[in-house]
């Protein structure tokens, strides 16, 4: 039992929080893209990102895994986009920490959904058993590289938000 629910529940709500998170960064994304601000999006993204990592602390794991190594990593990426947000309003150059923080926080994410669906979804698997095979290295690399490039976008267009 994790929060008063059964693993298999607990996951789903876990996933759930995940995908909200998801797809609330890229909405938040997007609106960077087009200089604006999306407050409503972007407290969305903050509170279920911070959820997820949190919650991933709460599986019956053994020993320290990768995943809680993102997990810590994403919660202080998260620090600073909240303060950036919501302590500094984004002021300065609390406008560039808050976009790469919210970008790395969301590539993060990412990152895990691919390792994911890596473990889970058969046909992944078959490419890439260890994920030390070519198939899941490239997919990796792929999405650093546009999250990179969504990053310099990012930063370059939120100036003026």
């Amino acid at each position: 039992m994790t929060l008063g629910m059964s693993l298999p529940t607990f996951t789903i709500f876990h996933v759930i929080i995940s995908l909200i998170g998801i797809a609330s960064g890229l909405i938040v994304l997007l609106g960077m893209f087009a200089a604006r601000r999306l407050p409503v999006s972007t407290a969305i993204f903050l509170i279920t990102t911070v959820a997820t990592s949190l919650t991933g602390f709460l599986f019956p794991f053994h020993g320290f895994k990768p995943s809680y190594a993102v997990g810590v990593l994403s919660l202080i990426v998260l620090l600073f986009a909240i303060l950036a947000r919501y302590t500094f309003r984004l002021a300065g150059a609390w406008r560039w920490i808050y976009v790469v923080s919210s970008v790395i926080a969301l590539y993060f994410n990412t990152f895990v959904l691919a390792v994911q669906c890596f473990e889970k979804v058969p046909a992944l698997k078959t490419l890439a058993p260890t994920q030390t095979e070519s198939p899941f290295l490239i997919t990796q690399i792929a999405l650093m590289a546009l999250f990179v490039i969504f990053g310099i976008i990012a930063v370059r267009r939120f100036r003026s938000a």
